[in-house]
């Protein structure tokens, strides 16, 4: 089940290299660097497929750490009124992964980590990027962002991020829903902590091993990690 996704983050891991030095060659500037964390607190979308490669990696202690934060984020599913609050909330109050190491900025599991941690660069400095940026802007800081968005290449023209490195880790997405698909008959999807601490629950597992999305999901509610928001299985 994992190594089709491991086959397709090493791939991509390719791609984005030789895109970005052909990015750089014409001037063109990647922020993103060794230290820098401030996209670490955003809510992360998996598939199954992809958590499973983090949960192998996980020790018992980093495990009941992103279980504890899994739970944080389904506090937050259940009490945001709208997808925006729940973004800010996810941000402010549930906080940074709890697989980032603060003192060095640096992910103890990165060679595990999923997809959008991969695939997020920023064209612009990493300010842009921390929690409450757009709000705490004055009008005229925010024309100023529109402008300096459209004319820096790479971006969509709408936000800062590099959109040609997203774009490229769509074949990750596919290998891990094919996966899913032949070895289950069904995919799931959803929130990275909540779907990184089922991996690791055998009654979970083995109800997705035959294919029975009901009883998958019956294990997730009496675990306490159901919820429409950050789980999908079908």
């Amino acid at each position: 089940m994992t190594e089709p996704v491991r086959r397709a983050y090493a791939a991509y891991g390719r791609r984005a290299q030789a895109w970005t030095a052909r990015y750089q060659e014409r001037g063109g500037r990647v922020y993103c660097g060794a230290g820098c964390f401030a996209c670490c607190n955003m809510p992360i979308r998996v598939s199954l497929a992809e958590a499973l490669v983090t949960a192998q990696a996980l020790t018992e202690g980093e495990a009941a750490r992103v279980e504890a934060h899994a739970r944080r984020v389904l506090h937050n599913a259940r009490t945001a009124p709208n997808d925006d609050v729940y973004v800010e909330r996810h941000r402010v109050e549930v906080g940074f992964c709890p697989l980032l190491d603060r003192e060095s900025g640096g992910c103890t599991r990165y060679d595990a980590r999923p997809t959008r941690c991969r695939d997020t660069f920023s064209a612009l400095p990493a300010r842009y990027c921390e929690a409450g940026a757009w709000e705490r802007m004055t009008r005229r800081e925010r024309e100023s962002y529109r402008r300096e968005v459209a004319r820096t290449p790479g971006t969509d023209g709408e936000l800062h991020f590099i959109a040609p490195l997203e774009h490229l880790s769509e074949p990750v997405w596919e290998a891990a829903a094919k996966a899913m698909r032949a070895e289950w008959g069904l995919e799931a999807w959803g929130d990275f902590w909540v779907l990184t601490t089922l991996a690791r629950d055998g009654k979970f597992m083995a109800c997705m091993a035959r294919g029975d999305a009901r009883g998958a999901w019956q294990v997730a509610g009496a675990r306490g990690l159901a919820h429409r928001t950050v789980l999908e299985i079908g």
